[in-house]
């Protein structure tokens, strides 16, 4: 069976669905069911937590089915994103954290330094941590070098819908990778996280693409069905490119004209 490993968890799946930006809970239920996603990415800063008897996130989120990954989205300093880390373990979150930390509203490019210190603290705390980076080969290995279970490098700015950008670097990071690659943000359509998948990407994070298409569950599904045949072709293994044409029917031993 071809498993998903990331850290000391194993999954069938190799699409992780985020949480925001869906017109309602319920799309948003709908389209995690169709996605066959079983990581589920969820901001701690959009739960809820004053306990006011109305339903919440959570509550549309079956944990017997999935697992949910906090992140620090939101989170500017190194501080704000070990303490949202920290405050998900204790409210009975799974010990593992999606590590955001984003500065700039503008753009909403990761830090490259805090990151990695961030990493470092929460790795020695005993957390399994999903760094959110920009494609950088460079600092992917050094969050590898200090203890991230994975590696998550952004296709193209997050929520952009443009498609993987940075191809090449994210190669690089592939081909140097010691731990899981997971392909997030910018993904716009199950083509490009096909590509991402046929590159060798461990896996794909998606979520505005998703919540903010016409129909969301249909796209959930036709995300599940990128992914999945973007890992067939990349273990199918694709012919190289070429620059000239190779005839499809060989014309060794065909008879001769006019024999």
């Amino acid at each position: 069976m071809d498993k998903l490993k990331i850290g000391s968890r194993e999954f069938s799946s190799r699409l992780l669905l985020g949480t925001g930006k869906y017109r309602s809970f319920e799309e948003m239920r709908d389209s995690l069911e169709a996605s066959g996603a079983e990581i589920i990415t969820v901001a701690l800063r959009r739960l809820d937590l004053s306990n006011t008897g109305q339903p919440g996130l959570l509550d549309f989120i079956d944990p017997q089915r999935y697992t949910i990954l906090p992140n620090t989205a939101g989170c500017k300093t190194v501080q704000e994103a070990v303490q949202t880390a920290q405050l998900a373990a204790a409210m009975g979150l799974p010990r593992w954290v999606k590590l955001e930390v984003i500065p700039d509203p503008q753009y909403l490019l990761p830090d490259p330094i805090a990151t990695l210190e961030a990493t470092k603290i929460l790795v020695e705390d005993g957390f399994e941590v999903l760094p959110y980076i920009n494609a950088d080969p460079i600092l992917a290995r050094y969050l590898q070098d200090v203890g991230a279970v994975t590696v998550m490098p952004l296709g193209s700015p997050i929520g952009s819908g443009q498609g993987l950008l940075n191809l090449p670097q994210i190669q690089i990071i592939i081909e140097q990778a010691q731990v899981p690659v997971v392909v997030d943000a910018g993904i716009g359509a199950p083509s490009d996280a096909a590509l991402a998948m046929e590159l060798g990407a461990s896996a794909c994070l998606i979520n505005t693409a998703v919540a903010k298409a016409q129909n969301a569950v249909q796209m959930a599904h036709a995300m599940k069905l990128g992914v999945e045949a973007g890992r067939a072709a990349f273990q199918a293994g694709r012919i190289p490119r070429q620059v000239y044409a190779t005839a499809s029917s060989p014309l060794t031993g065909l008879p001769a004209l006019g024999s």
